[in-house]
């Protein structure tokens, strides 16, 4: 019953759409019909030009990560295992959220959220790699992407170290890989349109129409 109630309790929290919410009742804008449609930070502040509402967007999804987290850890112990299930299932059904057509956002902000108290080195590993990229290309997007697909292996060739920054009882690198693996996956899935674009060069054509 463990699993289902932690699987529960994140896929509740990370289904909260909140840039949806914010833009209709502030602006009276669907956000998921504008802009890149992709209703998360980025997208508010692209569309609103308010960085208010991309801050607020971004604190608000990034609570629903570490709510998730918060909560499962306390109503079930330290195991690893739970908090884990309840963090996948926030950022899922933050990407799909079933209140929106299922529609939604990246995941970046959610899944940082509760690896910020279950697995921080992971957050650690996915900043350096994105910073390195972003330095190079100057393209927030291309180092999301980049930072997303390099971050597992870069975990798995570091379980060692890894595995002394998980939080919770008896951590194993099964439940730590499915955990990167799951989360990765979906953010990376998230990010395969704007990798489209980029490839066939129209993100460049966007960039220059909003110049």
């Amino acid at each position: 019953m463990e699993y289902f109630f932690s699987s529960i309790i994140g896929y509740l929290l990370g289904s909260i759409p909140t840039a949806f919410l914010i833009l209709k009742r502030t602006k009276g804008i669907d956000i998921s019909n504008v802009g890149s449609g992709n209703v998360g930070a980025m997208n508010s502040y692209e569309v609103t030009n308010s960085k208010k509402i991309g801050l607020l967007v971004l604190i608000i999804d990034f609570l629903k990560g570490f709510l998730a987290v918060l909560l499962t850890k306390f109503l079930f112990n330290d195991l690893f295992i739970y908090p884990a299930l309840a963090l996948v299932f926030s950022i899922f059904s933050h990407c799909y959220n079933p209140w929106i057509n299922f529609k939604g956002g990246r995941g970046l902000a959610t899944a940082a959220g509760g690896a910020s108290i279950l697995f921080p080195y992971l957050i650690i590993v996915w900043i350096i790699l994105w910073i390195l990229v972003y330095i190079l290309k100057k393209d927030i997007l291309i180092a999301n992407i980049f930072a997303t697909i390099v971050s597992l292996p870069t975990i798995f060739l570091t379980e060692k170290i890894a595995l002394k920054f998980a939080y919770g009882i008896n951590v194993d690198t099964g439940e730590l890989m499915f955990l990167c693996t799951t989360g990765l996956l979906l953010i990376f899935i998230k990010h395969i349109e704007p990798l489209k674009d980029i490839i066939s060069g129209k993100n460049k054509e966007i960039k220059n129409d909003n110049a």
